[in-house]
């Protein structure tokens, strides 16, 4: 596969697509499957950083 960071939605569903296949395949740590997951995974979590911050929970709001 092509790695390219993820750049739109569809990009992003590519490639979660991608590493279902991948996780399916159960990759040994070190073969090329197994890392184009690691990357595939790196890429996705920054594409959610990014795009999908939680915001931190305020410690002064009483409950």
């Amino acid at each position: 596969m092509h790695l390219s960071p993820i750049r739109t939605e569809a990009d992003y569903e590519k490639i979660l697509e991608r590493i279902d296949v991948l996780m399916e395949q159960e990759p040994e740590i070190g073969s090329r499957e197994g890392d184009e997951l690691e990357i595939l995974a790196l890429l996705v979590e920054k594409y959610e950083e990014q795009h999908w911050q939680i915001a931190t929970p305020d410690s002064k709001v009483s409950v």
